[in-house]
């Protein structure tokens, strides 16, 4: 065979190969395999104004509504709050809770024994322990009175009955031992009390779990925790991010977000308003448990006298105040005319009374001069007065402006001080603690724990002295003590006056002395998109995640 005869041959044979053979595929498939699509989950979005730390909730610098919100849904109570604000045994935690014993007046819990952290570590009566001494000695603590009654906590069972032995009879011994803290992770943690869930919660016990807290991101994410030992939640996962006003009604007008829980102004308030017209979302104002108050405070030099407090008071334009607060929005229709019961709550009655005294009258005879055209001063030195707020908490660092205006445009001279919340409420209006600030004003909230005699007790009760010369009690914010009151306040807290008519005693002091300027209760706006279920307002004070464990999302 010739050569040529030769190549044709082998070209041919190539030439059937390639259009005999078909190319292998892109893709191998198995028989019989088929591709299951990832299980959505089932989450709710809430946007919220802010996610930052300082997670205590039983420390006036904790407080918030993101704070409220986790303490709920991660942290142990004895007691919650029906609809109605009726305490209720908590039966995620107690098999019961009575008063088994008149003299001494004592409380016994008996405790769950599946109840535990998500470490493993029971529940068990260390926590009250803890909870106790802390809420007793720290300055800044929210109504710590009620606390202060206890003589001794015992330890039955392995710590699943706790005996709570107090000095007195104390009716009020339900709202204790709300949102327990796990003590064996914080009693001996670096920078104890002031750093307890500072930025994180390094132990629960709630139907949810901390998946993850991102606060620069802005963002918690938690999870169905896999360790409670009751019902479950029907939610997978509940995430909680930071958006401002005009971004969160934006999120639930696009669904990205299924809540909105957010401090609304008027044009947030208007915005709502015209979101619903298009979208079927449902609105609820929430209260919260503060009320935005002024502390004129005895305990500074320049505040002592009742003369220049009263005259200080009667010059600030209040209604200017609250306006400046509430922005015309949800808390404006809270005004808080009473010292002690928020305006929310069952039992308030207004009880300011006429303004009474011209503020320049009252300075003169304070001793205070004040030249044509200039400052108010005495002894050659002008009146200077420092406004304190919580730094970055608002309203309360735009009323502290608000305040040094007004004060200012009548002679007085003033400045604001914010400080770090755990510096101001632990030392700057502490006489436990060492302070190089004397604060004559304080922007602070009022906080209602549920007992409102022990409220009253807190703010305006002089300190009991400590046993056998044992660590000193904080006095309240402002310092002020008055003995002829005191045995009314006492007779309250214990029960054996009616706190409507110890308040028709006091509330005409507490004015008279000029000590608190209440201004308004603060309150939240919920915006809910339809595919979000049962979520409504939740129990006073505690605030629409209090019941997140019933929530479900079923869209449409």
């Amino acid at each position: 065979m010739g050569t040529r005869k030769v190549l044709a041959v082998v070209a041919a044979l190539v030439l059937s190969g390639c259009t005999a053979t078909p190319p292998p595929p892109l893709v191998p498939s198995t028989p019989g395999m088929t591709v299951v699509p990832k299980e959505k989950v089932n989450e709710v979005v809430v946007g919220m104004d802010d996610i930052k730390g300082g997670y205590n909730p039983h420390t006036l610098a904790g407080q918030s509504t993101v704070t409220t919100a986790l303490a709920e849904l991660l942290l142990p109570s004895t007691f919650r709050v029906d609809a109605d604000g009726t305490p209720r045994p908590d039966l995620d935690l107690l098999v019961s809770a009575e008063v088994t014993k008149a003299e001494p007046y004592t409380v016994t819990y008996t405790l769950r024994r599946d109840a535990s952290w998500s470490d493993s570590a029971p529940i068990a009566a260390e926590d009250f322990v803890y909870l106790w001494q802390r809420m007793r000695a720290e300055p800044g603590v929210i109504s710590p009175a009620g606390y202060r009654l206890i003589d001794d906590i015992a330890s039955r069972e392995g710590g699943k009955v706790v005996e709570v032995v107090f000095s007195e009879p104390y009716p009020g011994w339900r709202s204790l031992f709300h949102h327990l803290l796990p003590a064996h992770l914080l009693k001996d943690a670096p920078g104890g009390w002031t750093a307890a869930l500072a930025d994180s919660f390094p132990a629960t016990a709630g139907p949810f779990a901390v998946r993850s807290l991102d606060q620069p991101r802005g963002e918690i994410v938690l999870e169905r925790n896999d360790r409670f030992w009751e019902q479950p939640p029907a939610l997978d996962r509940l995430v909680l991010r930071r958006a401002g006003q005009h971004d969160a009604i934006e999120a639930i007008d696009n669904g990205d977000h299924q809540v909105a829980l957010i401090r609304a102004d008027a044009i947030a308030v208007k915005d709502v308003e015209e979101l619903a017209k298009t979208t079927p979302v449902t609105t609820a104002v929430v209260p919260r448990p503060e009320v935005v108050q002024l502390l004129l405070r005895p305990a500074s030099p320049r505040m002592q006298d009742v003369r220049v407090r009263t005259a200080v008071m009667n010059t600030l334009d209040r209604d200017a105040l609250i306006a400046t607060g509430a922005r015309s929005g949800p808390s404006e229709n809270l005004r808080a005319d009473a010292q002690v019961v928020p305006p929310s709550k069952r039992g308030y009655v207004p009880t300011i009374p006429p303004e009474v005294g011209d503020p320049a009258q009252l300075l003169t005879e304070a001793g205070y001069t004040r030249p044509e055209g200039g400052a108010w001063g005495r002894d050659d030195k002008p009146l200077e007065l420092t406004i304190a707020a919580p730094a970055g908490v608002e309203p309360y660092v735009a009323i502290a402006n608000q305040v040094q205006r007004q004060l200012s445009l009548s002679g007085i001279g003033a400045r604001v001080l914010t400080t770090q919340p755990n510096q101001l409420f632990g030392q700057d209006l502490s006489d436990t603690a060492a302070s190089n600030e004397v604060v004559d004003i304080a922007v602070v909230p009022l906080v209602d724990t549920g007992d409102s005699a022990a409220l009253l007790a807190s703010t305006f009760g002089c300190r009991p002295s400590p046993e056998d010369g044992g660590t000193p009690i904080p006095a309240n914010l402002s310092g002020f003590c008055d003995q002829a009151v005191q045995p009314v306040i006492e007779q309250a807290l214990r029960g054996e006056l009616l706190l409507s008519d110890a308040l028709g005693t006091i509330e005409p002091v507490l004015w008279q002395q000029a000590v608190s300027m209440p201004l308004f209760q603060v309150a939240d706006l919920l915006v809910v998109r339809p595919e979000a279920r049962n979520v409504t307002a939740g129990a006073p004070f505690a605030g629409p995640l209090s019941d997140a464990r019933t929530w479900r999302r079923e869209d449409r």
